[in-house]
């Protein structure tokens, strides 16, 4: 496939090096333009390009930006993108401690929806839920016994199949949350955030998530930030994100 991913971040810049290798035609791009993610792109084997570059003639885009960047691409960015090729938002919010408040997010409004309100387009929602460390190296093949789980929200049963073929074939298993509205389940502060689960048990965090805790829970995260050494491991910061919902 052609896939353009816009944003070569922790996530993002994973996700076009697995796709690189993995034969897909990828193209890079960010805010600085294509001499800015040239040396990334080189390393990877990729092509250099802007945001437009990255979108036409993509069969799959890979939105992986902070939300306020989000409300910043050009209003037309995705006009030329055919109907058929998904955009996957990978992003989450993190006020007060990356971003600047979102007022329809702080009234609840669920992330991925305002997301696509922002570009215009239906999203699939994927890859915001799972550390950059457990993205870049816990993936397995396909059928192995201990593999974790990534959560998929979006309303086009058919591109949320693509997506989640591309979930399997960078190592992990997709759990389909249902409808993008119901995204929210997956949001930061969730039971099934970023807690390296297995399918099952991603299904049951998903199921457990409660509308209206998780901006509650999010914030007690931050706290327990706090309290983590200064260079936590990933063993620690699973721990942690599971605990905050056990009471453990």
């Amino acid at each position: 496939m052609k896939i353009g991913v816009i944003g070569i971040g922790n996530i993002g810049g994973t996700l076009a090096r697995k796709l690189s290798a993995a034969g897909h035609e990828v193209r890079v791009a960010n805010s600085k333009g294509p001499e800015g993610v040239r040396s990334f792109a080189q390393e990877i084997g990729a092509t250099p390009v802007d945001a437009r570059g990255a979108v036409e003639g993509a069969d799959l885009v890979i939105l992986s930006i902070p939300f306020p960047a989000v409300a910043k691409l050009p209003k037309d960015l995705f006009d030329g993108l055919p109907e058929r090729a998904p955009i996957v938002d990978t992003g989450n919010y993190y006020p007060d401690l990356r971003d600047p408040h979102i007022p329809e997010l702080d009234d609840g409004k669920t992330e991925s929806i305002w997301v696509s309100e922002q570009i215009g387009r239906p999203i699939i929602k994927a890859f915001n839920n799972i550390l950059a460390h457990s993205l870049a190296e816990l993936g397995r093949p396909e059928a192995s016994p201990v593999r974790i789980a990534v959560a998929v929200a979006g309303d086009d049963a058919e591109a949320k199949r693509i997506v989640m073929g591309i979930v399997n074939e960078v190592g992990f298993d997709p759990v389909d949350t249902g409808s993008l509205a119901e995204s929210w389940r997956q949001q930061p502060g969730t039971p099934g955030y970023c807690c390296d689960y297995d399918a099952e048990t991603m299904r049951n965090a998903l199921a457990e998530a409660v509308p209206g805790k998780a901006p509650a829970i999010r914030n007690q995260l931050y706290d327990c930030i706090g309290q983590l050494s200064p260079n936590p491991s990933h063993a620690d910061i699973i721990h942690m994100n599971r605990s905050v919902h056990s009471g453990n």
